[in-house]
């Protein structure tokens, strides 16, 4: 039962159920820096809910160098099938902002990857501390 609660708690937030629907809809692994300049959300908020989604195994990670990219997990049990297939009949409008951003920061990629950080200044600025690590993805 607890595994059920989870994946429930995980989606109970608004930016959480915006990353799982970016996933299904771009059906490609996205990076941080990604999700930030996309959803609009500090680095440090989206690495947390990804953490939080990656403990519900609703997300897998996949390091490339320096990079990590989450996704979709490969294998999906029945009840996560169902979950994601509830995810995609959300009305596009709804989430037509998020989809016309992470299309922007997909155009920029260099042979399929992300290699630029994050683009949007103000996102930059939330952790003046943490600014090299927010550029390096």
């Amino acid at each position: 039962m607890q595994e059920y609660l989870e994946k429930f708690k995980a989606l109970s937030d608004a930016t959480r159920l915006r990353i799982i629907h970016l996933l299904i809809e771009k059906n490609t692994p996205l990076c941080v820096c990604e999700f930030t300049d996309a959803l609009e959300v500090p680095q440090y908020n989206v690495s947390r809910h990804l953490k939080i989604l990656k403990n519900a195994n609703l997300i897998e990670e996949n390091k490339e160098g320096r990079w990590v990219y989450f996704g979709l997990p490969k294998l999906k049990d029945e009840f996560t099938e169902l979950i994601m297939s509830a995810i995609q009949k959300i009305p596009k409008d709804i989430l037509s902002k998020d989809l016309e951003e992470i299309d922007k920061r997909l155009a920029i990629r260099t042979n399929g990857k992300c290699l630029s950080g994050v683009k949007k200044e103000h996102l930059l600025s939330v952790h003046p501390v943490k600014d090299k690590i927010i550029e390096e993805g």
